[in-house]
């Protein structure tokens, strides 16, 4: 046997050793050492010893052969022979850790059976859970009545084994479990606090996909009978997602059960105390009402000389600040008695509470406290402070200059590129939204460049230093640092300062001439990306640039947001056809496309179509809708197409006939694209078209219709109709379809289809054209930048009410839907039990407008919703026009 691991502790315990019993061990010589298990005379000990290095070796991540693991299996079995108990629950736990295949489980059956059945309750116990985890289905039917007797055994150490293994068998076979529920029901009145829980545990997933029954399970447990507190917190669970569940299907009115998570505060235990506080806490819209008395609780948690309940606390009281600030205030006192708390953990989530609940006159005390404690806790836990930093140095702005020197010295410390990135981050975030920080905040962002370890984080800092350094009162100090970059950095960094240097000389003419000396230096560099930058600026702001454009067309070009999505640039590059006309990057699609059409949910159909006959990687449907539509000469015409819409089912699945739509937008026309697919074998439909009633549609006029000769069976195929509109007008209605054709019969033998045909047509669905269907989705790469180079001029604000709602992101995704626009920086996403939120759109409106859109929304006690609505465009009619959508909708 290996020699023994000597460790040592901790040095505070006296230089204590411990010996490892299992350095060293090999697999080999363990399985020969297994050979104990056959010996006529058992050494229980050495027996226990042996399995218990085999077991290590199984959660080390050793892995047995076919060959070693039926071998140790059937030497394992032979142990039921021995009476000694503590080998026996060894032989247990290796068969368990094994998993035997189905012929070698037959082995142990028996032998498990009996223990089962056996008068000692330890072996009882542990034989249904080794049975339960190792049998398949067939074997379950035999042993199920000893399982439902297990379940009510006066021995709650034999019921919960029961329970455990019933959880298990949920997963492979519910059916069978679902006959325990009287049995289960009984056991959630033991007596015993573990039986009591594992059985609410397994009734309540028993009954989880019936909404009913879990609320009749709630109710009838609610009334006290109950009193296991692990039980308590599962079922305070429990009525919680009641809670959610009848919330969401009711408008107002008392909370149903909250009387019991009340009352459940005034528990003696305290996990039971805690589990219902942050219960009550996480209820969506909870009021300060009914957050005052688990407040309560919880600053007494705050001062208790348990560690694990002062984590708790202040955990939970750390998640309430960050909606519900005012009703954490009362805590501040004794939380700011834990900054000083010898865990590391609940000072952070102190300092980071008080950061979020503090007023104006305590955050430079709350700094000289932080400053002291920074060194001491992970990279994760300062994240979470300097993100409180940040919210709260948005709250106050008047504090910036405490709050960024604070920021600007641990970013001078050691750390991780998170935590890194979390304070470069929070510092472009005040810069942008603090006017006065920006001269400080840009000379800290540069001192930390000249010694970033993290290529990201200097490539970022630089890219936001060419767009806001240039905008000071004195951008000549900022070279310095951008070209030193240049000389002692990376290919990839060298590269983006070369594009900030460019972006300088462009904005500020007094510097281009010593941007051009800086520029012809890097044209000797020794990575041919840097070259090509410095070539390329020196070209294009040295005044080569094509005739015809002037100095703004060429700073937008090397500048300005690229708005064209880069899916819709590949596709279209890889689509091009090289000829005598150059690649036109105009044509390509602005449009955000959520997914190809070619990848749209299908039910067991083909795709309908172009889409359907498209091949190769990334194809643009717009391209090849183009394509399509100007191929025919009805609709050549009509110019270029602005925007085709998603498909929009006209069918149920699963009918006779499936039929989509896409609506092709154009200045001036509407053209309505249906793709239908037969699904009747039996059939072949000839002379299809759809007829289309617009008498709710005053503004279109039909001019054009285009049928389909031949529909075969699962062959998809077009027919188009085409109506005029006002030119550039966003005309919307409402119109009515009906598919009309004649059947012909196919004879399934021969597949020929008869000389006659009937008349026949079949009623689809309405479809509306709306004002989102004249917007393109076209996101903008930074929002702030975009809406300040917008003029001010062509902006309109106004506020409107949006009526009652069940939540702020239900009223924000309704807006958004109702534009039709991009949502932008992710600002779609609500955090839950937001009280306030602000959403950023971008698009482009018919007639290539470009708009951008603020919304700012509030929500209110009864759940009334209020917006702000801030729109900037290129023209200010189709501001106007974007406030009139928002009216009418």
């Amino acid at each position: 046997m290996a020699q023994p691991l000597v460790v040592k502790k901790d040095d505070d315990l006296d230089e204590e050793e411990y010996y490892s019993p299992f350095l060293g061990i090999e697999k080999g010589a363990v399985l020969q050492e297994a050979r104990v298990f056959h010996d006529p005379q058992l050494d229980a000990r050495r027996c226990c010893q042996v399995i218990t290095k085999l077991l290590y070796l199984l959660n080390q991540g050793d892995t047995f052969t076919k060959v070693e693991a039926t071998e140790v299996f059937f030497a394992t079995t032979k142990l039921f022979q021995s009476k000694d108990a503590g080998l026996r629950r060894m032989v247990y736990l290796m068969i368990k850790e094994l998993s035997p295949s189905a012929d070698e489980v037959i082995i142990v059956t028996s032998s498990l059976m009996k223990d089962m059945n056996s008068k000692t309750d330890m072996y009882r116990a542990n034989a249904i859970r080794v049975l339960c985890r190792i049998i398949d289905s067939t074997l379950l039917t035999q042993i199920e009545r000893y399982l439902k007797q297990a379940i009510v055994d006066k021995n709650p150490v034999v019921a919960s084994a029961a329970l455990v293994s019933g959880i298990y068998l949920l997963q492979t076979s519910p059916e069978v479990v679902k006959r325990w529920s009287n049995e289960v029901q009984e056991a959630v009145q033991s007596r015993s606090p573990l039986v009591q829980f594992h059985a609410l545990a397994l009734l309540h997933q028993i009954r989880q996909n019936d909404r009913l029954a879990v609320s009749k399970l709630v109710t009838s447990l609610t009334r006290g009978s109950v009193r296991s507190p692990l039980a308590q917190c599962l079922l305070i669970r429990y009525t919680s997602q009641v809670i959610r569940e009848s919330s969401m299907n009711s408008q107002g009115g008392d909370r149903p059960f909250f009387d019991f998570l009340e009352s459940c505060l005034r528990n003696k235990a305290e996990m039971v105390i805690l589990e219902a506080a942050r219960a009550i806490t996480e209820l969506n819209g909870v009021t300060s009402r009914e957050l005052t008395p688990a407040i309560t609780v919880l600053q007494l948690f705050l001062s208790s000389s348990k560690p694990v309940l002062r984590f708790a606390a202040v955990r939970t009281l750390n998640k309430v600040a960050s909606t519900h600030p005012l009703a954490v205030t009362n805590c501040n006192i004794d939380m700011e008695s834990l900054i000083s708390d010898q865990n590391r953990s609940i000072a952070t989530l102190a300092i980071t509470t008080l950061l979020k609940t503090g007023n104006e006159s305590s955050v430079d005390r709350l700094m000289k406290q932080m400053t002291n404690f920074m060194s001491d806790i992970a990279d994760e836990f300062k994240i979470v402070v300097v993100e409180a930093i940040r919210s709260l140095c948005l709250k106050f702005p008047l504090k910036y200059r405490s709050l960024m020197n604070f920021l600007s010295n641990i970013l001078r410390e050691e750390g991780g590129f998170e935590y890194k990135k979390a304070i470069v981050d929070s510092i472009i975030i005040l810069i942008r939204d603090i006017p006065d920080a920006k001269e400080s905040g840009l000379f800290h962002l540069c001192e930390f460049i000249e010694d970033c370890e993290f290529t990201y984080l200097s490539t970022q800092i630089l890219h936001f230093l060419g767009n806001e350094g240039p905008k000071t009162s004195d951008p000549s100090k900022y070279i310095r640092y951008i070209y030193n970059r240049v000389i002692l950095e990376n290919a990839t960094v060298r590269a983006s300062a070369v594009s900030t240097l460019a972006k300088f000389g462009a904005l500020v003419d007094s510097l281009k001439p010593r941007i051009f000396v800086l520029l012809r230096r890097c044209l000797f560099d020794g990575d041919d990306e840097v070259r090509d930058r410095a070539t390329l600026y020196l070209k294009t702001l040295g005044g080569e640039a094509t005739a015809g454009e002037t100095e703004k067309d060429v700073n937008d070009f090397l500048f300005g947001s690229f708005d064209i999505p880069l899916v819709n640039l590949e596709s279209s590059l890889r689509n091009y056809e090289p000829s005598e006309a150059p690649f036109d990057i105009s044509s390509v699609s602005l449009e955000t496309k959520s997914q190809p059409l070619a990848e749209k949910k299908t039910t067991g159909k083909k795709p309908t179509g172009p889409a359907s006959a498209l091949s190769g990687p990334v194809p643009t449907v717009d391209a090849s809708y183009e394509k399509l539509l100007s191929s025919i000469p009805e609709f050549a015409s009509f110019g270029k197409l602005f925007k085709s819409s998603a498909p929009v089912e006209l069918t149920e699945a699963e009918t006779e006939y499936s039929v989509n739509v896409v609506k092709h937008i154009y200045d001036a026309h509407v053209v309505l694209q249906y793709n239908c697919t037969n699904t009747i074998p039996e059939q072949l439909l000839e002379e299809v078209v759809v007829f289309v009633d617009a008498s709710e549609a005053d503004e279109f006029s039909e001019v054009a219709s285009k049928s389909l000769k031949s529909l075969p069976y699962d062959s998809p195929g077009q027919t188009f109709v085409a109506f005029e509109k006002p030119e550039g007008v966003p005309a919307t209605g409402k119109f009515s379809n009906i598919l009309k054709f004649i059947v012909k019969e196919v004879d399934p033998s021969t597949g020929e289809a008869d000389d006659d045909g009937v008349e026949d047509e079949y009623q689809l669905e309405d479809l509306e054209i709306a004002s989102a269907d004249y917007m393109l989705k076209v996101g903008v790469s930074n929002f702030r930048n975009a809406w300040e180079s917008m003029d001010p001029e062509s902006e309109r604000v106004d506020e409107y009410g949006l009526g009652v709602r069940e939540s702020l992101a239900e009223a924000v995704s309704a807006v958004i839907s109702i534009l039709g626009m991009q949502p932008c920086e992710g600002t779609d996403v609500v955090p839950s039990n937001s009280r306030s939120h602000t959403c950023l759109l971008s698009g482009v409106f018919i007639g290539n407008v470009k708009v951008l859109v603020r919304l700012s929304f509030g929500i209110s006690g009864p759940k009334e919703v209020a917006m702000k609505l801030a729109v900037r465009s290129d023209d200010p009619e189709i501001s106007d026009k974007i406030h009139e959508i928002v009216a009418n909708g």
